[in-house]
């Protein structure tokens, strides 16, 4: 072949670019992994329970007790009242000794609120403005008997 076929850009690839090269990529990649490490410390709600051994050994006897209350809960929400419905085996509303419940995001606890349930007599609503999307509603009821129940129900806001 000769030099007339050969193109020559003036370019030639030099030990620095691969370098500039490497270190671009890999920068990019530990900011990004930087930057999402921070945001999911950031946003953890924190420990559910504080030994997850014992709570791991109570499991049975507190899912058994549940279990026999034989309750179904349902949660939604309506023209800016959340509902929370708990019925017995029969389907027939319950009311509980004392209910505790914290309404927030899966994702982080910024937008939690802890509304103020009231009785109506078939379910417990209150009043409470949530933006469209996935929401949790985390009970805690005790029934007339002295049984501890918990739920994580989950209620899907649209608008």
């Amino acid at each position: 072949m000769s030099d007339a076929n050969q193109i020559d850009s003036g370019f030639r690839l030099k030990g620095w670019h691969v370098l500039a090269g490497f270190v671009g990529a890999f920068g990019i990649i530990i900011t990004v992994n930087v930057v999402m490490a921070t945001q999911a410390i950031r946003t953890f709600p924190g420990l559910e329970v504080k030994n997850s051994y014992v709570a791991s050994q109570e499991f049975d006897t507190r899912r058994a007790a549940q279990e026999a209350l034989g309750w179904q809960i349902y949660g939604d929400w309506q023209d800016g009242m959340v509902h929370l419905s708990i019925t017995d085996a029969d389907g027939q509303p319950v009311r509980v000794k004392d209910l505790h419940a914290v309404v927030g995001r899966a994702t982080h606890v910024k937008d939690d609120v802890e509304p103020v349930l009231a009785f109506n007599g078939k379910t417990y609503e209150a009043p409470l403005d949530l933006a469209a999307g996935n929401w949790n509603i985390r009970m805690t009821a005790l029934a007339e008997d002295g049984t501890l129940f918990e739920q994580r129900v989950i209620l899907h806001v649209k608008r």
